[in-house]
């Protein structure tokens, strides 16, 4: 068992014993559920090694930050399927589908206070430093969604916005969940900066492979529908550079497709991914995801700390950008 298989399973059975029976259970059990229904546990998993990183032996200390990160990134998930209207989440009914969309809200507020309360229980020592990361990555995610809103109804988004967006709303959580176990191993602040650029860098790879697989992945591992962005027009960097890179008679058969009201599902899909193929986007979100990947690789070799650790941390990053869900 790796050493990221480890701490996945204290991460489990933290998310397990979070909660217990609490009342009433109309708040509580959409936050057991939505922590319930599986999930990669990436951020969680991600601040435990951070932590390993520098020392090991004290790695349960960064459990509770752990599994605040952990609920955070799930609160963010359950207010973003209300805003996206979505109705499936790891193939499971939402939760606001499930209960409804007043559940769902006041749910997931329960659910950023926990995260707080959990990050909160770490040495006080060092609190001032994780609640300041943890309150600027906060607001860089709400600022990442609210990007992410505005593009819906845009038709002049760049690949550099696009990238942006995805920095705040994905990437910088993950580097962030790596700075704060950098913290509590005892971290030098440039060794935990650096660890912070290779979580950033790796999510921008993880992000854009999300984005790739929902339109060329299997949807029997995926864990929803292939081309779902397709379908809803979403602005991904797959749309994006198809764009730049299709002949005119190509963008226009694309905004075609956009333009339309009624459509066959499978027809649209087909059609769109007919034209990304033709644009080359494929490969070029495939390079660009190498990209960044192995600029993540640079900043893990400047972060220090053990070579076992780090090796550990490159497989998990390996892992990541190997992954089909």
């Amino acid at each position: 068992m790796s050493l990221a298989e480890s701490y996945g399973h204290k991460v489990e059975e933290g998310l397990l014993s979070l909660l217990g029976k609490r009342e009433p259970a109309g708040l509580y059990e959409p936050v057991d559920y939505i922590l319930s229904i599986g999930g990669k546990r990436i951020r969680p998993v991600l601040c435990m090694m951070g932590c390993a990183l520098y020392k090991e032996e004290e790695v349960d200390k960064s459990l509770f930050p752990a599994l605040g990160m952990e609920v955070f990134h799930n609160f963010t998930l359950l207010h973003d399927d209300i805003m996206d209207r979505s109705e499936m989440r790891r193939n499971r009914p939402t939760v606001h589908v499930k209960w409804d969309e007043r559940t769902a809200i006041l749910s997931g507020d329960a659910m950023l206070i926990l995260a707080y309360q959990l990050i909160a229980r770490t040495s006080p020592v060092i609190l001032p430093r994780v609640l300041e990361l943890f309150n600027r990555t906060g607001l860089e995610v709400c600022e990442g969604q609210r990007y992410d809103l505005s593009f819906e109804t845009r038709n002049d988004i760049t690949e550099e916005a696009y990238l942006e967006m995805i920095k705040l709303k994905t990437a910088v959580l993950l580097g962030a969940s790596l700075q704060v176990g950098a913290i509590i191993g005892g971290a030098s602040e440039a060794d935990a900066c650096s660890l912070y650029r290779f979580g950033n860098d790796a999510g921008m790879a993880f992000q854009l492979q999300d984005d790739w697989l929902d339109v060329y992945g299997d949807a029997g591992t995926f864990g929803k529908p292939i081309g779902g962005d397709i379908i809803i027009n979403k602005k991904t960097f797959l749309l994006i550079n198809a764009y730049n890179n299709l002949s005119s008679a190509g963008r226009a058969e694309l905004t075609r497709w956009i333009d339309k009201k009624e459509f066959d599902r499978d027809e649209k899909i087909a059609a769109v991914r007919n034209l990304y193929d033709e644009a080359g986007v494929s490969g070029n979100a495939k390079k660009l995801m190498d990209s960044y990947y192995q600029q993540s690789l640079v900043h893990l070799e400047k972060a220090g700390g053990s070579d076992e650790l780090r090796d550990e941390l490159k497989a998990f990053a390996f892992q990541l950008m190997e992954r089909s869900r």
